[in-house]
């Protein structure tokens, strides 16, 4: 590119007429002029901007990522798809895993967790497999059956007892990735990353965005719970850098 400072990234999310964020994406040679124009230009059409250095996978998804992994991995152990779900809703988020994955669709789900597997020097799951025909809402048929648009979720036997750590599992995954963003400087500061999180993913509201539900809970029972999960489960929940800064 000849104007390397006129060049910049905007980063909806879907549904667009209802996600009210966008991802600024920044890059080493973007004028702040252009990023100011972009802002701008957002919030002329009702969308909250959020500026953000251009790594993988940028604020959202790159949260997003390691707890769609999380619940993949947890569903090819055999723990049902509708308790994981019933896990995360009990924390607050606005829609489990599993039928997120279902709703993204199972290749669009795989190719981002594969970027960011690669990042974090990790395998993707291999629950991520797309079978054809088979991709989720949108072909009818994925980890879920989906009829008038609505995931058709096996019943769970009565006496079906969810595992003690699950939402554990699933939500420190989240927290984890979100302490990482703030210390690599993916956004500019805690306030921006709960903001960006809480809107562009629905993050449990009440809780007030990840880091401010680090905050109140406090880090180090947290930073705890991560490193047990890691002696039970693997490298994948060892604490990442800025936890101790919180």
């Amino acid at each position: 590119l000849k104007k390397q400072s006129n060049f910049a990234g905007l980063h909806y999310f879907n549904p667009v007429a209802l996600m009210p964020l966008v991802e600024i994406v920044r890059h080493d040679f973007m004028a702040p002029e252009m990023e100011r124009r972009l802002a701008a230009f957002c919030r002329a059409i009702d969308k909250l901007p959020v500026p953000e250095a251009g790594t993988p996978g940028f604020l959202v998804n790159r949260i997003l990522a390691p707890y769609m992994q999380e619940a993949i991995l947890c569903y090819g152990e055999g723990i049902p798809g509708a308790v994981i779900d019933k896990a995360a809703l009990k924390f607050g988020m606005p829609m489990g895993p599993i039928e997120l994955v279902d709703t993204v669709g199972l290749d669009v789900a795989a190719s981002v967790g594969k970027i960011m597997a690669d990042f974090h020097g990790q395998v993707l799951p291999d629950g991520f497999n797309v079978e054809p025909g088979k991709r989720g809402k949108k072909d009818g048929q994925g980890l879920y059956k989906w009829e008038n648009d609505r995931a058709v979720k096996p019943p769970v036997p009565d006496n079906y007892q969810a595992p003690a750590d699950l939402e554990d599992r699933l939500v420190l995954s989240m927290l984890n990735e979100a302490v990482s963003c703030l210390h690599d400087g993916v956004v500019a500061d805690a306030d921006l990353l709960d903001a960006g999180v809480i809107f562009g993913t629905g993050f449990a509201p009440f809780r007030g965005g990840p880091i401010q539900y680090i905050r109140s809970v406090g880090a180090a029972p947290l930073k705890a719970k991560l490193e047990l999960l890691a002696s039970r489960y693997g490298s994948r929940f060892a604490p990442r850098p800025g936890w101790d800064a919180l």
